[in-house]
This record gives structure tokens, sequence and C-alpha cells, in this order.
């Protein structure tokens, strides 16, 4: 069944136009020109490209089209009639067989729909899933290409497609672990490689003292003392106060003073200066000369020492600098402890003093660094090397991102194996169905090959020419499978010959038995649609009412009729085919009014009761100016030649005379209501004078110079 017709772009239909309809009778109402014609080709030849832009839907039903281009196709060229095969009702069992055999398809097509609805059902659930999934990964194109895009080098070709992205996320392996960096720290390696971070570091010095040697070393160790001959040396010894003498030296005056610096007396005499100064002789001296030298050279080491804030200010420290603190601070210590040493050894040569180890702090110091420097090595490494850097980053970004999505692709599979499942078994089950309907339309086939002819055909159209009050010519077969149009007396081609009303009325009993029957021997069981355009434009009333019958008993009522459209220009046609019943109406037929304006066709629902006559629907399209111009003066025509000619009774000449219609401004209208034809359009189209309000003016005065101005006001109000 077709639901939905949409019309764009071809001929009047200028904008969408569309057809909706549940119902198995649709009546199609539109006075000439109104878009009739396109309606039916479309459905003729709806793959020609004028029609690219309008659809329908179909459920596989088969469309067959009666309208101009089926008769010339089937008659004109030809006075031959392809044949149609029907089911001879001489083999009864081959027949019913047949029949039997078409329900059980029917049965089994149906099965095998419903199976391709859950298999679509399973579709649209995996899409929807499909969907969610792919809208909540997209959050990673919206979160990293804006802001400060530092990782939008990550989604180069992702961002475009929420598909494409989503494709290339489940493609990522999932980590085994959760991957140790974070976002942030990747951006933070993006920015040092790759934007103002991005320079290169010097490596941070090692801490390396020099050492004193070990002679220097033994002299801080040596007790430092005087001349061991003096005969002073053995008081000084017992006394062990030799550092005390040795500086109260300074403070000795003049050699005959003999005030003692160390007791203030009157004790001291030239000899005892001689004894002193005889104890501290040069080798004396000399050692506290080289305790001086090892101070100042103790000095400058702690002075080489570099300053804890060079190592602070490196970024790559952050990790080592609690400890690299904590052990310079030992370091610092250890030097000034070893210094005041010194500095004690110099005050007092005797003392002995021992310097405190600093190489397991150094070397521990030292490894921090060998570490940080080990950083700026990479760091300098990945800067001079940027671009593989940044894949390696790549790389470790989608392994975030497919980890921190992995609940969203889990909820994703699980669904997608779920539906793949489902899908599998009904694809199977419904594979099942389609071969056992394929077996039946082969057995089908074949059974119907024993009851085709096209005898029954040949006699069903010539009884429908008898019934219809055509008794002159006839149709008879013609070789195997075609029929030939017979009038008595004449063995020529004889279709030319034809009334347009006997042309249309044999052309349409051929198309009824075309729709009925078969055209191959072996052509499948299909349901059928029937798109029938205007088949009373040349009848007389009598045929109207025939055809009329002939559609609503075989189109309307007939089982091999899944759906049928009527399109007629003819209201006393359309009130044939209209069924009467309300309740009936409403559950079986739909009916639509195609209308035109400068704006195009356009179809809309039409109630029963809004349905007017052929009279009154010319001046509706007289009172909209919208109309086309040719539309609106043939609708002038048809109306006065209606009213005066079969109202009136007057003839329609004399009328066109009266005086006051003889101005020049109506001259136009007059020779067009002159024309002795109204039936084509483009009559009105040679009129460049075509002016609206002089046409209305003109039919105005006309109606009120024969005495019926009311009539007129009246009609105007359509």
């Amino acid at each position: 069944m077709i639901t939905k017709i949409n019309l764009v772009d071809v001929a009047s239909y200028r904008n969408t136009t569309t057809l909706n309809t549940d119902k198995k009778v649709n009546i199609i109402y539109g006075l000439n020109g109104t878009g009739k014609s396109t309606f039916s080709n479309y459905f003729y030849t709806p793959d020609a490209p004028k029609y690219k832009d309008c659809s329908h839907t179909n459920d596989g039903c088969k469309v067959l089209v009666y309208n101009q281009m089926f008769i010339q196709e089937n008659f004109y060229s030809k006075d031959s009639i392809n044949g149609i095969f029907s089911l001879s009702k001489e083999n009864k069992e081959a027949k019913e067989r047949v029949e039997q055999l078409g329900k059980n398809i029917d049965q089994l097509t149906e099965k095998s729909k419903s199976y391709q609805v859950d298999i679509d059902k399973e579709g649209e659930t995996l899409k929807k899933a499909t969907d969610t999934a792919e809208k909540k990964v997209w959050e990673i194109k919206t979160n990293y290409s804006g802001g400060d895009r530092v990782l939008k080098f990550c989604l180069e070709g992702l961002m475009g497609d929420k598909k494409v992205l989503f494709n290339h996320l489940i493609s990522v392996p999932l980590p085994s672990v959760k991957p140790a960096k974070t976002i942030v720290q990747l951006k933070e390696e993006v920015a040092a490689i790759d934007g103002d971070k991005a320079i290169i570091y010097n490596v941070l010095p090692k801490v390396s003292l020099s050492d004193l040697l070990p002679e220097e070393l033994e002299l801080l160790k040596e007790i430092v003392i005087g001349n061991d001959d003096s005969p002073i040396a053995k008081l000084i010894t017992q006394l062990q106060n030799s550092d005390w003498v040795s500086d109260g030296l300074k403070f000795l005056g003049d050699i005959e003073d003999e005030t003692c610096p160390f007791c203030q007396s009157k004790t001291i005499t030239p000899e005892l200066i001689t004894q002193i100064k005889g104890y501290f002789d040069e080798t004396y001296e000399e050692s506290k000369q080289n305790i001086s030298k090892i101070l100042t050279k103790y000095q400058k080491i702690v002075e080489s020492l570099t300053e804890l804030d060079t190592y602070k200010e490196s970024p790559f420290s952050s990790g080592f600098l609690a400890e690299m603190t904590e052990t310079y601070a030992f370091i610092t210590g250890m030097l000034k402890s070893n210094l005041q040493k010194i500095e004690q050894k110099k005050q007092t040569p005797s003392l002995q003093v021992e310097l405190d180890e600093l190489v397991e702090q150094i070397e521990k110091f030292n490894k921090c660094v060998d570490a940080v420097n080990a950083s700026i090595g990479i760091h300098n490494k990945k800067v001079n090397n940027s671009a593989d850097e940044k894949t390696k980053i790549k790389n470790q970004f989608w392994q975030i991102v497919r980890w921190e999505y992995d609940q969203t692709i889990k909820t994703y599979d699980a669904c997608k194996t779920e539906c793949s499942e489902k899908t599998t078994k009904l694809t199977e089950a419904k594979k099942v169905v389609d071969e056992e309907i394929t077996a039946l339309e082969v057995e089908r086939t074949e059974k119907q090959k024993e009851t085709i002819n096209i005898e029954e055909s040949i006699e069903n159209i010539n009884k429908g020419l008898i019934d219809i009050g055509i008794t002159d010519f006839h149709i008879e077969k013609y070789e195997e499978d075609l029929y030939r149009l017979v009038r008595t007396g004449t063995d020529g081609p004889i279709f030319l010959s034809l009334s347009e009303g006997e042309k249309m009325i044999i052309s349409f009993l051929y198309f009824r038995e075309l729709f009925k029957g078969k055209q191959t021997a072996d052509e499948a069981h299909v349901k059928k649609i029937a798109v029938i355009d205007d088949p009373v434009s040349s009848l007389s009333h009598i045929f109207v009412y025939n055809i009329g019958q002939i559609i609503k008993n075989d189109f309307f009522n007939g089982d091999g009729v899944e759906q049928i459209f009527i399109l007629t220009h003819s209201l006393y046609f359309f009130y044939e085919l209209v069924d009467s019943n309300h309740k009936r109406r409403k559950e079986t037929q739909s009916l639509y009014r195609l209308s035109k304006n400068t704006k195009g066709t356009t179809i809309e629902i039409m109630k029963y009761e809004e349905v007017q006559n052929d009279y009154q629907s010319y001046w509706s399209v007289i009172n909209d100016k919208a109309q086309p111009a040719a539309l609106i003066a043939n609708c002038m025509r048809n109306v006065v030649e209606y009213f005066f000619n079969f109202v009136q009774k007057s003839d329609l000449s004399n009328v066109m005379q009266k005086q006051e219609l003889q101005e020049v401004k109506y001259q136009a209208f007059i020779r067009y209501i002159n024309r002795e034809s109204h039936s084509l359009g483009q009559n009105i189209i040679d009129f460049k004078e075509f002016d609206y309000g002089a046409f209305r003016e003109g039919l105005k005065l006309l109606f009120e110079i024969t005495g019926y101005p009311e009539h007129y006001q009246k009609m105007s109000q359509i």
C-alpha cells in the first residue's frame, strides 16, 4: 500500500506537495490544468529524471497506471494489443491449487515481512545505541579541540564526523592497567616540547670539592710543639701550655723590660727570653705557616661549593628537591665544621684535628644531580625530536581516553552483540520462510502453466463492450499471445478510426483485464495498486455511469486490488464513485482536491459535504485572482455558456451583441467568450492584453444587462 506521496519541483508542483492516506480507495478531484496528468505520469515512469525529487512509499506492490501514456503505448502505435493471461475455468483442480498456493505465499510473505520488521527493530535498537555512544564519545572532540587546544593535534582527521571518531576509539586496544600518566601531564609534556617552554636546558653541575693532601691531613692530626733541646722545653712540656707561651711571645716588650707578660712581675730576664724563643724554632714556625695555608685552602674549597639555588631553579629538580636540600645541608654543615676545626688548629697548633669525611654525602647529592640531569637529557632529546615525541604523546592520549570511555564502549558492545545474535536468528528464520516462498512460487508457476490462456480475457473485454452498448467492433486472438481489434467489414488497422470515447472504453476494458490477469505465463503472485486518470473525459453520461460501475465492482470491491487512486475533473463522475454511506465512506475512502494558483498545485483533503457542482467550481476559480489567466478565462466561458445556453435557453452570440459590451475595454473579453473551443487552455495565452479587472467587469456587466445582477452577486461570494 502507498501511504505517502511527495510531488516536488515538477510541472505545476513547484513546492513540496504531499498526499497522506491509509485508505484503499482514494478519489482525487481537480479541474483541467491542476496537475492530474503529472500525478499519474509520475507513477507511470517514476524513474524519469524530471521526477528525481518526487517520492512515495510502497511495501512491494505493483503499480499499474491508466492514463494517456498507457493508451498511446498500448494502442496508438499498433492495432495488435499484448495479450493478458488469465486463469482458465476448465481445469478447476489446477486453478484451486494455484489459488491456494497464492494464499500460502501471501501468508508466508506476511511472515517474512514480520521477521523483517523484527530485524529492522534490532537495527534501530543498535542504531540508537550507536548514536548514544557516538554522542558520548563526541565529548572528546568538544573537550580537546577547544579551550587551550594543546592536545588538538591528537584529534586530527577525527573532528568532522561522530562515527569516524567513535570507530577510531573502539579500534584502540584497552590498556591492561590504568595508564600512569594523566591528561594534565600530557599537556605539560606537549607544552614543554612544542611551545614557548620548548627550550634546551643546561645540565646541573655535580658537587666536586678539592681534597686536602695526605700530608696536610697528617699535619692537622699532629701535635705541633717547640724545640726539645731548649732548657725550658721540659718545663713547657710539663705545663702542656706551649700554645699559651707561643701566644705570649708577641706581648714581650723591650728586652731590657723585665716585666713578664704572663704574670706581670719583674721576672723576665734576657736569658729567659732567649730560652723561650729558642724553644719556638724555625720548625715550629714553619708548621704554623703550613696550618695557615691549609686554612686558606679549605676556605676556598668551601667557597667553591655551588649554591643550592642553582639546583632549585631547574624545573626537573622538583622530584628530588627535598632529598637534595637535606643532603646539601649536611654537606655545608660538615664543611663549616671542618673549617672551624682547622681554624682551631691554627689557634692551637698543639691541638690534634681530624676532619669529617664528605664523600658519602657528596655521592648521595650527586646521585640526585645525575637523576635530574637524566630528565634534562630526556627533555632536550624530546625537544630536538618533537615530532616523534608528539606521536608518542598521541598514543598515550588515546590509551587514556580509551580507558576513560571503556564503560561507554562496553555498553555499546553488549547491545551490538545482543542485536547481532537476535538479527542472525531472525535472518536465518526469514531465510527459511523465503526459501519456502520461492519453492511455492515455482510450484505455482508450473500449476499456472496448466491453466493459462488469453481466451477468457478476450471474452471479458468483448462482453464489456456489449454491456456498454458497443457492437460494431470487437477483439480477437492474434498470433500466440496478442489481441487484435476487428471491425465488421474492415480488414485494415482500425484503432485510429475509433472515436475518442470508443478509444477510451476499449483501452479501459483492456486495462481492467490487464490488472485482473497476468502479463506473462510465469508472472509471480503480486499485490497490485491502480492509478486511473480521468477515464471518462471524452464519454457521454451513460458511458460515465458504466465506467463508474466497472470501477466500483472490479477495483473498489475487487479482492485482487490492494489500493486505487482515481483522478477526475468531472463532478458527475466524482459523485458516482463516492460512497453515499457516511460510515462506510469514512472507513474505506479518502477524498482529495487538486487546486492550482500562481504558487503552484496543492493537494487538500476534501469533505463530502464541501463538494461543489461544476458550475460552482467554475465560479470559485473566477473569484480567485491568483489562478492562471488561461484557467480564469476558460471558466468564464464555461459559466456564460452554461448559464445562457442551458439555463436561460438563450443564444450566446445574441447575448454577446449587447450594445453595452461593445466598448473597447471589453473587446478582449468578447473575443474570447465568442471562441468556438474553450477546452484548450492555450487559447488565452495569445492575449497579451489579458486584464483580470477588465474581464471581471465585462462578466459582471453581462449579467446585469441581461437582468441577473443578483445571481452575479451571489456567485461572486463563492
